[in-house]
């Protein structure tokens, strides 16, 4: 296997499938996903299994630009006016998918195990196809500016679910003692110093910018800095997403020239973010999908209504904008990245369930992403967040 001839097949058919999906009125990200599954190990086999394996430093670095230019939607000026809203609205729809499929498993007849560690990766969210959706569309409003906040978020008190109920299924799964610090302290040490640390590259960040002023040189920074968290993360088993996001918001922060920053890291990262998309359409397993059966179906439905509802009842709740109450929670619904690793750790952590649970999420990703960037594009049309300027320009990029 060539990796660089893999490489030039995923840019190639990445291509051909945007090309395709514009065609139709579909976003850039869903033509990716279906260019992956085409050319990957389960259909043409031009991006082998090992292809993937050995593409996992491309993703990370992908998913740390995409955190990064998540990041840099915090502004404290924008905070302050929707911060108690958002993090209301995050518990909300987070909690509400983890109970919702908790409940419905159990009264199913699934073992308690199984069913409250698949209700804590049911509050993973996925920013890199909404981010994708948002930027491609120019998307701008009330949906939209609180949506990014609230996928960002999510990470964070999905960490905190997951460790929580991880720790209560293998209590009940094989007896073991149940400890305060499996539940709340690593996964707070993990959070925090994912902040601290990430925020202190960012203040480098800021500070370095004040001696390069041309964009190269502000380039090379920004992509020495996102290098440089992904890696730490990794060595300090830190979340490279809130790390990452916690670089982006010091930057626009401490920064009044940060968006300019921010437009030179967009303007070279759409290749990145194509091979990022088209290899998780490759690793995406067609074959898992008969295999889950009624597991499957109810955690697909019950996280999509707990996220529907749960961001609806927490909009409420915070007197949000009649859109935002309307639209937010199916923008919600893209899951990847975040919950395949979650299902990761379960395979060693409750191997008896780990299996079954792994195929549940994969096939779930295998809907939710394919489906998910559709709908948050068709919410956002509907709040009236994507402008007929952003229409018509991406139609006419579509025949350039």
């Amino acid at each position: 296997m060539n990796m660089l001839f893999a490489i030039s097949m995923a840019m190639v058919f990445g291509l051909l499938f945007n090309r395709i999906v514009k065609k139709i009125g579909l976003p850039n990200v869903t033509g990716y996903l279906v260019a992956g599954l085409v050319i990957g190990p389960y259909v043409l086999g031009l991006f082998p299994k090992e292809a993937a394996e050995q593409s996992a430093d491309i993703t990370n670095i992908a998913l740390g630009f995409i955190a990064f230019s998540i990041g840099g939607e915090f502004k404290m000026s924008s905070i302050k006016q929707i911060g108690g809203s958002v993090l209301t609205i995050t518990f909300f729809q987070a909690l509400a998918a983890t109970i919702f499929v908790d409940i419905a498993l159990i009264v199913a007849g699934f073992p308690v195990p199984l069913s409250i560690t698949l209700g804590a990766i049911a509050t993973a969210t996925a920013p890199a196809a909404t981010l994708m959706v948002v930027r491609q569309y120019r998307a701008k409003g009330p949906v939209t500016n609180i949506l990014l906040p609230v996928v960002a978020l999510d990470d964070a008190v999905g960490l905190v679910v997951f460790s929580v109920s991880l720790a209560l299924a293998q209590v009940f799964a094989s007896g073991a003692a149940l400890t305060a610090e499996a539940m709340l302290v690593e996964p707070l040490i993990e959070i925090v110093g994912s902040l601290v640390i990430g925020g202190a590259i960012g203040l480098g960040l800021a500070f370095c910018l004040r001696f390069f002023k041309s964009n190269a040189n502000r380039l090379c920074l920004v992509i020495t800095v996102v290098f440089l968290g992904t890696a730490l993360s990794g060595m300090l088993g830190l979340s490279s997403l809130l790390l990452s996001m916690a670089t982006g918001a010091a930057l626009a922060n401490l920064r009044n020239d940060s968006e300019k920053v921010l437009e030179i890291n967009d303007n070279w990262t759409q290749p990145l973010f194509l091979l990022f998309f088209v290899i998780s359409g490759a690793e995406l397993d067609v074959a898992v999908v008969p295999t889950v059966g009624l597991l499957g179906i109810i955690y697909i439905v019950m996280r999509s209504l707990g996220k529907y509802f749960g961001a609806r009842i927490g909009a409420t709740v915070v007197k949000a904008d009649h859109n935002i109450r309307k639209y937010l929670g199916v923008a919600l619904l893209p899951q990847a990245g975040v919950a395949i690793g979650m299902s990761q750790i379960v395979i060693s952590a409750l191997p008896q369930y780990g299996n079954e649970i792994r195929a549940v999420v994969l096939c779930a990703t295998l809907v939710y992403e394919l489906i998910g960037p559709l709908l948050t594009k068709m919410v956002l049309t509907k709040a009236g967040e994507i402008e007929k300027t952003a229409k018509m320009s991406t139609a006419r990029s579509a025949h350039a």
